[in-house]
């Protein structure tokens, strides 16, 4: 089957190539917003959070290896409640 010759005003590789997909929106950004809100709340033991967080992210999520930052966290925790009590 013979197929049409192309159009000249049109060039022949441009019905060949599509545009790039768009990027898929940011998944779960209001999550991301939100953390922000509730790491200001954590106020001294915002950091120690944090710290947390970068060691499950840098350990596969892998809360074994993280101990040391939780149970910093914990004691953080504590000491503002026993604060907060006086």
């Amino acid at each position: 089957m013979d197929q049409p010759p192309p159009n000249p005003k049109q060039d022949p590789t441009q019905s060949l190539v599509s545009s790039p997909p768009l990027p898929p929106p940011p998944m779960h950004q209001t999550d991301a917003d939100d953390d922000d809100e509730n790491v200001k709340h954590l106020q001294e033991c915002s950091s120690i959070y944090l710290s947390l967080q970068d060691c499950l992210v840098n350990t596969n999520r892998n809360w074994k290896s993280c101990q040391k930052e939780v149970q910093a966290l914990k004691e953080c925790h504590q000491r503002r409640k026993s604060d907060k009590g006086k």
